[in-house]
């Protein structure tokens, strides 16, 4: 073996010994196979399945599914059938998800909807798994600061932790990022950021058909399982605003309304301030609403010009290092830099990072249902704030135990929530 090769096979053992035992095992058995679990088998977990799938298939491995889950068997069997897998090993019930973290995986990923992500994660970074955990990671303040607390014991496991924040990993916004860095745009004083869309689907309830399980199929219309669409869909555009800005908000003042969603207890549409001090004010707007303009996306004014999120920047001209993504898709590239961080022996670790742009989304919801202005501080840190503890019920333990009464389908009344 010549000195280059030496040096090579000696820096690929030190990653794998230092990636932990996901890749040591690959390695030792002469796999080039990475086990991964699927928790929440809707449009989205297959879409997570499929990406992982892919960025294995870039980084010149195979994904090998060990087992799935869904509070709905059907669905769990459906996600495990293109991949071959036994449907004994595809799981139902709201306690399925502890059946795939035993399943022998290394990678997790979750996709239930998000008042489940706060269990899910602390279990499957207790049993030492790598998790992607699908954005928003909590509907409520207690949730979000949980997940902070469950990042810091990944972290001391050397765990990854990548989250569904596909912007971050989009060559546009990486390169806009790096020239506002740079001093492109001059200092940010101000911006908006939207997601003006149609409610994505609605479910009716079916003759018989139990409260749990009924907010479990309709749950991305209950604000005790998506944490309202402000939370759920808008938490895109508000993370690229606190990432554009690299820093959080310091109080939300917003309104909302509804006018005519079919079920749940949500808002059809948000308009909120985010002041992140210094005269800084973003206008966060989202709208759920069929048959009104649609736009999603960004914009920030500089003292010297303006960025579109990922797209068009004028301003003074920089040159910065270029972009080098492995894939065009965001959403593939997010997973590839996950694996690629266990096998450098440097996981990546967002829990922190989602969980306070959770708290930042909630913060705006929290304003509109109620209409005061709520400080970072109240949900972040002042435990005397009528906002700190709160908790949306059921909570995913009450789903579990099978104790599950769904709220009123009716909007909360700013001024009396």
């Amino acid at each position: 073996m010549n000195r280059r090769s030496f040096i090579s096979q000696s820096s690929l053992l030190g990653a794998a010994l230092a990636a932990g035992p996901a890749l040591a095992a690959t390695n030792a058995s002469g796999s080039k196979k990475l086990k991964v679990g699927l928790i929440g088998c809707g449009g989205r977990g297959k879409g997570a399945l499929k990406d992982f799938s892919d960025a294995c298939k870039i980084l010149g491995l195979e994904a090998e599914l060990t087992a799935t889950a869904d509070a709905f068997q059907n669905a769990a069997i459906a996600a495990g059938k293109p991949y071959g897998l036994d449907e004994k090993m595809c799981f139902g019930g709201f306690d399925s998800y502890q059946k795939v973290i035993a399943s022998g995986c290394d990678y997790v990923l979750m996709a239930t909807p998000p008042a489940f992500r706060p269990l899910h994660f602390a279990a499957a970074v207790e049993a030492g798994k790598h998790c992607f955990i699908e954005k928003p990671v909590a509907v409520d303040p207690v949730g979000a600061r949980s997940i902070i607390a469950t990042g810091e014991k990944a972290a001391a496991k050397g765990l990854a932790v990548v989250t569904g924040t596909q912007r971050r990993h989009q060559a546009g916004y990486l390169r806009n990022k790096a020239l506002i860095d740079a001093g492109a745009i001059g200092e940010i004083k101000g911006g908006v950021v939207q997601w003006n869309g149609r409610v994505p689907w609605i479910k009716r309830r079916e003759t018989g058909e139990s409260d749990a399980n009924y907010m479990a199929r309709n749950w991305l219309n209950f604000t005790e399982m998506s944490g309202d669409h402000i939370v759920e869909q808008h938490i895109h555009n508000i993370d690229v605003a606190v990432w554009f800005l690299g820093r959080l908000p310091v109080s939300a003042l917003g309104f909302g309304g509804r006018a005519r969603r079919e079920t749940g207890n949500m808002f059809d549409f948000f308009s909120v301030d985010y002041d992140f001090g210094d005269d800084v004010h973003i206008h966060s707007q989202c709208r759920q609403i069929e048959g009104t303009y649609q736009r999603v996306g960004e914009l920030f004014t500089g003292t010297k010009g303006v960025a579109m999120g990922g797209g068009k920047l004028t301003g003074v001209e920089m040159k910065i290092e270029e972009i080098k993504l492995d894939s065009d898709n965001a959403m593939v590239q997010e997973h590839v830099d996950m694996i690629r961080g266990v096998m450098n022996g440097k996981p990546l670790n967002d829990a922190k990072r989602i969980a306070e742009v959770t708290l930042v989304a909630i913060m705006g919801r929290i304003s509109a249902y109620t209409g005061d202005l709520v400080r970072w501080s109240d949900i972040a840190n002042n435990e005397k704030s009528p906002f700190y503890q709160l908790v949306c019920t059921p909570t995913a333990a009450d789903f579990e135990k099978g104790d599950v009464r769904m709220p009123p389908e009716v909007p909360p009344i700013p001024g009396k929530a």
